[in-house]
């Protein structure tokens, strides 16, 4: 696995297929900040909460200028019935095989299980902000928000 990234580090290029198989690409953003939040699995209690969290603040996160992208090693059927089982407006990219949670450096918790990681990266595709925490999935989306916020202000 590569060396975890952390804030000031170029995010790489991300270029994986969502529920609906449309590929989302972070060099078309067109200069929008990007939350980026990793998660171990679809369906699972505490990847449903921050799934539900992140949608219930999509508009706010959206009028703060950004887009929000979901990313788990899931395949596209998975996301397909997780985000229409929960109504996510967001887009889950199937990371299979983990490259883009690897290329990132997103550790393992507890050794085993996928990490939850939550990366603000900039319109220029440095990373601004970092949030790792397993257990406390809706913190998630206050860390993001506040970032937002942050950048906003720069």
């Amino acid at each position: 696995m590569a060396k975890a990234l952390g804030v000031g580090d170029r995010a790489p290029l991300i270029a994986l297929g969502d529920q609906d198989g449309i590929e989302r690409r972070s060099d078309q953003l067109a200069g929008r900040p990007l939350v980026l939040f990793f998660y171990p699995k679809d369906d699972t209690p505490g990847c449903t909460i921050e799934a539900c969290t992140f949608r219930d603040s999509h508009g706010v996160l959206t009028e703060l200028g950004a887009e929000v992208w979901g990313v788990s090693g899931d395949d596209a059927a998975s996301h397909r019935r997780f985000a229409e089982r929960h109504s996510l407006p967001y887009p889950l990219l199937a990371d299979q095989g983990n490259r883009l949670r690897q290329a990132f450096g997103v550790p393992n918790s507890l050794l085993v299980l996928p990490g939850r990681v939550t990366y603000v990266i900039d319109g220029e595709g440095v990373i601004r902000h970092v949030f790792n925490d397993l257990l406390n999935a809706p913190a998630h989306v206050a860390e993001a928000r506040r970032a937002l916020e942050a950048l906003q202000g720069a």
